[in-house]
């Protein structure tokens, strides 16, 4: 049953979602029902875009599993330079690529990988999260979230555009988020391009073991198979 949200704003939305006692799908459900309810008009635009992507296979080119990932060296919230390199000295990594702090959905995804953090730093394995937000943004974010792991900017989603896994938003949503969601401030640039959340679990060697790409934002992090992958 879908909860009557009509009286609520996006960020009580948020709140209610967030402190839910409930699974991370569920969670993000009921956050797309809320949004659903209040903005059917955006959800519908989001549909499209969704169904847009998958029909030409967005994604789809991203580095593959038994491929080498390709290096990174990007700066975390503090502006202190992180190389994939460098992480791997230490153990296999979950690369994954969010929206950006703004985005509702990825706080609640980035909130649930914070949960877990501790299970896969048990078994040897890290997180690091890439986001194309600029660091004050990126630093905020961390902090207010508590975030364990660290989050690198990418700076106008150079490094997602090497993996193929950049999107433009499209005339139709950037017209919708403007005014609300104020893209280029937080990424310094008037590009409207985001990268397609994604996964990638690099072992030691520098290649990946396991790659979830979804161009539907709305959906979980694979947390368990991403679990999984790390132990393997």
């Amino acid at each position: 049953m879908i909860a009557d949200v009509s009286g609520e704003t996006f960020d009580q939305a948020f709140m209610r979602v967030r402190d839910m006692d409930a699974s991370l799908d569920e969670q993000l459900r009921a956050f797309s029902d809320a949004t659903r309810q209040k903005r059917p008009d955006f959800a519908a635009a989001v549909d499209r875009l969704v169904e847009r992507l998958r029909r030409y296979g967005a994604g789809d080119a991203a580095p593959q599993a038994g491929e080498p990932m390709p290096s990174f060296v990007l700066p975390d919230d503090a502006g202190h330079m992180v190389s994939l390199g460098q992480l791997l000295t230490q153990g296999p990594v979950a690369v994954t690529f969010h929206r950006g702090h703004w985005c509702p959905y990825c706080r609640i995804n980035i909130n649930a990988l914070a949960q877990a953090h501790r299970d896969i730093t048990v078994e040897g394995g890290q997180i690091v999260a890439i986001m194309p937000d600029r660091q004050k943004f990126v630093a905020e974010f961390k902090s207010q979230s508590n975030v364990p792991f660290p989050i690198l900017t990418d700076m106008d989603n150079g490094y997602a555009l090497s993996l193929n896994l950049t999107i433009w938003v499209g005339a139709e949503m950037q017209k919708m988020m403007e005014g609300d969601r104020d893209l280029p401030t937080f990424q310094g640039n008037s590009s409207w391009m985001l990268p397609i959340p994604a996964t990638f679990v690099v072992g030691r060697d520098g290649l990946i073991k396991a790659r979830f790409i979804d161009p539907d934002y709305r959906k979980p992090v694979a947390i368990a198979s991403m679990l999984a992958a790390l132990r393997s």
